[in-house]
């Protein structure tokens, strides 16, 4: 299996399907994060900020704009051990974002909200890989009545 985390989406095929509704529901964005040393602006501002913690200043902000698109935070937590499998190298945090559906993440990543904050993202992150979930739709009725 090959990987190859991006910052930003670069294949036609994703992003086309991006595009469309995606599965009913809810659906949880899985973020495998991974930093850089350095952080390292687009504007080739100057700054000492460390990747995760220029990621950290978008992580803050987006924390607001998530609400406005019905999104909200699931889990988040840093990677300490490989328990199974074999990686050159781990992601350095994971966290799970949930969405009311595929749509939402989309309008929220066109707003001008986010495209304000995704700087920050950018400039902190190596790469990542966004996995979309959903929850097989047992489970989801089962945890709806309580």
């Amino acid at each position: 299996m090959q990987v190859t985390n991006e910052v930003l989406p670069t294949d036609p095929k994703q992003i086309e399907e991006m595009m469309q509704p995606g599965p009913a529901g809810p659906v949880f964005m899985v973020n495998l994060l991974k930093f850089k040393d350095k952080a390292e602006y687009a504007d080739g501002r100057e700054c000492a900020l460390s990747g995760r913690e220029a990621y950290n200043i978008y992580g803050k902000a987006i924390m607001k704009v998530l609400p406005e698109f019905g999104g909200k935070l699931v889990f988040v937590g840093n990677t300490t051990f490989l328990a199974l499998g074999r990686a050159e190298e781990l992601w350095d945090e994971v966290a799970i974002i949930m969405y009311p559906d595929r749509g939402a993440l989309l309008r929220m990543s066109l707003s001008p909200a986010w495209q304000e904050i995704a700087v920050h993202r950018e400039a902190g992150l190596k790469g990542q890989l966004n996995i979309e979930t959903v929850m097989p739709p047992a489970l989801l009725a089962g945890l709806a009545k309580g």
